[in-house]
C-alpha cells in the first residue's frame, strides 16, 4: 500500500514573491546571489546556501541553513500548520502558445526502496549531488521543496476531487520570479484528507524530477533508523503529485552541444551513420518543426557549420545489437539512440565522458544552442524531441533508467511554497 498522508507544513509568513526561487539545480552562482540579496528570509538561504573560502566543518553552508532556519522560525517568518494539510498547488503557463494549469497536490510520502514498487525512479543520478542533499538533510532536518512526482488514475478520482476543493479563492496567490501565476490551497478537512489517502493507497508513483532528494530522503531514514532515532516524520518524504493525464503536463526536449572534439568531421560523421539512420538535409530555420514531425519515430537534428541534418533510424536492430542487456523501452528512446549509435560509436564520447561533460554540454534553448556553433563555441549540436510521460512510466516499470539529461518537466515548481520538518 502506498501511503500518502497530509501533514503540518511550514510555511513563510511573508510575501512569497520575495522569498521563493527555482529548484536549486537549476539556480545559476549569478542567480543564487540575487535571490541572496532579494529577501533575508529568501529559502535561497536554507535550500542552497553560498559557499566561503574559509569555512570549516563547524561553520558551513549546512551550519549556517540550520541557524538560519532557527532564526526564520524564532523570528516568525516561517510558521508551522496548525494542522495536518494537503496543500493543493497551481501554476499557470503558456506552453506552445496555449495557457495551461499545473495542478497536483503536495502531501508526504512513506519511503520504500524502489524494489517495493511503489515509488519508482526513471533516471539516473550523481553521488556528487545526494551527498549534498544529505549533508543538508543532516543539518536542518526539514525537506525545503518537493519530489515531482506522477500517479496514473485511469477513473480520474483524485484529480475530480482536487479540482472539487480547489473551487475556492487560493490561500495563496502570487505571480513568482519566472512570471508565473501560483495559486496554493489548504486543505484541513479531516474526511476530504482520508478520502485522498485511501484514493492514492492503490497508487504507484513515479518520479517525475527529484530522483537526488528522493534516494537522499532514503540514505536519511537508514541514517536515522541507526541512530534508533524517535519520530516517524523521517520516514517520509514531500512530494508533488500530478496526475499521468493531466493536459499541464509540458516536457521540454534537452539539446546536446558537442565541443573540442578532435578531427571532427561532419560529413563523414553523416556517412557513417547512414549504415543505421535515413539522413537528410533540411533547413536550419524548419529544424524543429521538421523534428517533430517525426516524434513517433527515433529521430533526432545534427547542426554545424556544413548545414542541418535529420536523423531518422532505418535500423532498430543497431541498437538491439549494441545494447543487448538493456530492456527494449530504454533502447527505444531517442536519446539511447543519440548517445549510443552516434556520439559514443561514431564520435568517442563514452559514459564516462558524458557523465564529466568533458566534450558534452545541455541546452534546452534550440536557439542557443545554434548560436554555439555559429560562434566557434561548438562543433555541432544535437537537437531533440521531447520524452513522453508514457515512456517514463515504461522504463520506470522495468527498473530502467534513462542517461541523465533526458527529462526536462516544465514549468518547474517553485521551491519555497511549503516546506516540511522531519523531526
Amino acid at each position: 500500500m502506498t501511503k500518502v498522508l497530509p501533514f503540518r507544513g511550514l510555511r513563510p509568513t511573508g510575501d512569497l514573491a520575495a522569498v521563493t526561487t527555482p529548484p536549486y539545480d537549476i539556480i545559476s552562482p549569478e542567480e543564487q546571489r540575487g535571490f541572496y540579496e532579494r529577501d533575508k528570509n529568501n529559502v535561497i538561504r536554507l535550500e542552497y546556501g553560498l559557499a566561503f573560502d574559509g569555512d570549516t566543518p563547524s561553520d558551513n553552508r549546512y551550519t549556517r541553513a540550520a541557524a538560519d532556519l532557527r532564526r526564520q522560525l524564532d523570528e516568525g517568518a516561517l510558521r508551522r500548520e496548525d494542522a495536518d494539510a494537503f496543500y493543493i498547488y497551481e501554476e499557470i503557463f503558456t506552453h506552445k502558445g496555449k495557457e495551461r494549469s499545473l495542478k497536483g497536490i503536495i502531501g508526504i510520502v512513506e519511503l520504500s526502496e524502489f524494489s517495493e514498487k511503489k515509488v519508482l525512479p526513471h533516471e539516473e543520478t550523481l553521488s556528487k549531488a545526494k551527498a549534498d542533499r544529505f549533508e543538508l538533510m543532516k543539518a536542518t532536518g526539514c525537506n525545503f521543496s518537493q519530489i515531482y512526482s506522477l500517479y496514473n488514475d485511469e477513473e480520474g478520482a483524485l484529480p475530480r476531487l482536487i479540482d472539487s476543493l480547489s473551487a475556492r479563492e487560493p490561500d495563496e496567490s502570487f505571480v513568482a520570479f519566472d512570471g508565473l501565476r501560483q495559486s496554493l490551497w489548504v486543505v484541513k478537512d479531516s474526511a476530504a484528507n482520508a478520502e485522498i489517502s485511501r484514493l492514492f493507497a492503490d497508487k504507484q508513483l513515479f518520479i517525475a524530477d527529484g530522483h537526488h532528494r528522493y534516494e537522499t530522503a532514503l540514505n536519511y531514514k537508514r541514517y536515522m533508523e541507526e541512530r534508533g532515532a524517535a519520530g516517524e516524520l523521517w520516514k517520509y518524504c514531500m512530494m508533488f503529485l500530478v496526475d499521468m493525464s493531466s493536459p499541464g503536463l509540458a516536457m521540454l526536449p534537452t539539446h546536446r552541444i558537442v565541443r573540442g572534439l578532435k578531427g571532427f568531421d561532419a560529413d563523414k560523421i553523416a556517412a557513417e551513420a547512414s549504415e543505421s539512420f535515413s539522413v537528410t538535409d533540411i533547413p536550419k530555420e524548419n529544424a524543429e518543426e521538421i523534428l517533430e514531425l517525426h516524434s513517433g519515430e527515433n529521430a533526432f537534428v545534427m547542426y554545424c557549420k556544413g548545414g542541418c541534418r535529420l536523423f531518422v533510424l532505418s535500423d532498430p536492430s543497431a541498437m538491439e545489437a549494441a545494447l543487448p542487456d538493456k530492456p527494449a523501452e530504454y533502447r527505444a528512446l531517442d536519446v539511447s539512440v543519440l548517445h549510443t549509435l552516434v556520439l559514443d560509436k561514431l564520435m568517442g564520447i563514452d559514459l564516462e565522458n558524458m557523465t564529466k561533460q568533458i566534450n558534452l554540454a545541455y541546452t534546452r534553448s534550440a536557439d542557443e544552442a545554434f548560436a554555439a556553433v555559429d560562434g566557434g563555441e561548438a562543433d555541432c549540436v544535437f537537437l531533440l524531441n521531447g520524452v513522453k510521460v508514457s515512456q517514463i512510466k515504461a522504463i520506470s516499470l522495468v527498473n530502467g533508467k534513462m542517461p541523465q539529461k533526458s527529462t526536462y518537466f516544465y514549468p518547474k515548481l517553485v521551491t519555497g511554497i511549503v516546506m516540511n520538518m522531519l523531526e
